[in-house]
């Protein structure tokens, strides 16, 4: 079976781009391969959070994987500090990476270059990432966009040490999530719905109330015009909401269109929050009993038992190839 790793930071408030952009591909590629899915708690270390909050939002997310549809019995879920072999990895592979490809990483660019505050770990944030995936021997990463230089560092990487100290790793393919499961702001339909947006009303978060999904979505961006069709370039807001209600309901986008021809935006943003609505509902149940049984807790413990096996292996060949002593 084709062995899969991904992950997410415990970060912000996950929401309806994450689940239909991201996790969606998740469950549906552990009916394919051997998954492992990780909460990268390390990686959201690079910038300085509240303690409390990072242990209760790390807990969160895992239970958000598990009630989407994430199956333990399928895949391996787990919190990345668990598992100590990325930290141990990770430093090995700062021992092969070069401050001339780290300084050229588009998110220290964007996030810390010009700042004397940036910590060295929002430097080395994607060696961390490649150790992250090369442990595993992974086959396959599915990553957005905005990760294809970090995995392109990662393949490097991963052949750089291969060549100078053997055959150690698997150099893994990126499969880039599908363009179709762009979901975008709900008040900024030019730009993705994100976590980090200043407003709330830009996002749907996973475990938000149907009253205020629904008043987000009549409240939602769209234009001046009357006539609804799917057209990302003129009718931004519109074709947002086209494509939110057929990722949730299954209708295809042409079929919406001609389901709404002679309505107004205001039937397909009540309609579109109502599926949005039912489609979240057994999520959220799902999730209120894993975190109140305390069955996360179990599946996390599982998970970390797992991956520490499935490391293991690749984190001595690593250190006996470099010339440590085991």
């Amino acid at each position: 079976m084709t062995r899969v790793f991904s992950g997410m930071q415990p970060t912000g408030v996950l929401h309806l781009g994450n689940y239909l952009g991201a996790m969606k591909q998740f469950i549906a590629l552990q009916e394919e391969g051997e998954c492992y899915y990780c909460i990268v708690d390390l990686h959201a270390l690079t910038i300085p959070r509240d303690p409390a909050e990072l242990r209760r939002r790390t807990r969160e997310l895992a239970g958000l994987y598990v009630a989407a549809g994430l199956d333990p019995a399928k895949a391996t879920i787990f919190v990345q500090s668990h598992n100590p072999d990325h930290a141990e990895a990770a430093w090995l592979l700062q021992c092969v990476a070069r401050i001339g490809e780290l300084s050229r990483m588009t998110q220290f660019k964007d996030k810390g270059k010009d700042s004397e505050s940036a910590t060295s770990g929002l430097f080395t944030y994607p060696v961390l990432m490649a150790a992250d995936i090369l442990l595993y021997q992974t086959e396959v990463v599915p990553v957005g966009e905005d990760q294809r230089q970090h995995m392109e560092l990662t393949r490097d990487l991963a052949e750089r040490f291969n060549r100078q100290y053997g055959e150690v790793f698997t150099v893994p393919d990126v499969r880039i999530q599908k363009a179709t499961a762009r979901i975008m702001g709900l008040d900024n339909p030019e730009k993705k719905m994100s976590k980090s947006a200043p407003s709330e009303a830009n996002y749907i978060a996973l475990l938000e109330e149907p009253k205020s999904i629904l008043k987000k979505f009549k409240r939602a961006v769209t234009d001046s015009g009357t006539e609804i069709r799917f057209d990302p370039e003129q009718k931004a807001g519109v074709s947002n909401l086209l494509s939110i209600y057929s990722a949730v309901s299954g209708q295809s986008i042409d079929t919406l269109v001609e389901q709404y021809q002679g309505k107004g935006y205001g039937h397909l943003k009540v309609d579109t929050a109502e599926a949005v609505i039912a489609e979240l509902e057994p999520l959220q149940a799902r999730y209120h009993q894993l975190m109140e049984s305390g069955e996360i807790d179990d599946i996390l413990a599982k998970g970390a038992k797992q991956a520490r096996a499935a490391t293991a292996e690749t984190l001595a060949k690593m250190k006996e190839a470099m010339g440590l002593i085991l």
